[in-house]
């Protein structure tokens, strides 16, 4: 019986619609923070003067500035992803159980 239901969520079209919004979104966030780490790794390899200016006239550079802002993306979407997911997928969800049940 257990198998059963399993077979027919895997066969859903709910199901495969859910994985496929899901993982198009996931991966989309993980290109956009590869993309901010990896920037921010190039610019520490190639144009270290950059990252050396200092920011405001203070104390502070560039670089730490930008690597402040690479952890804070991170975080951010972080939320993104936690906010859709609590909203549409979980309303997916929600009624993909009640289709299988």
């Amino acid at each position: 019986m257990a198998e059963d239901a399993h077979l027919r969520v895997l066969n859903s079209p709910r199901f495969q619609e859910l994985v496929r919004r899901r993982s198009g979104f996931a991966w989309t966030l993980s290109a956009i923070m590869l993309v901010i780490y990896f920037g921010f790794i190039l610019l520490v390899a190639f144009a270290k003067p950059l990252l050396g200016m200092k920011v405001g006239g203070g104390v502070t550079s560039l670089g730490i500035v930008l690597g402040l802002f690479v952890i804070v993306a991170a975080f951010v979407l972080t939320g993104v992803y936690v906010r859709r997911a609590n909203s549409e997928f979980d309303a997916l969800t929600d009624r993909l159980k009640e289709e299988v049940q």
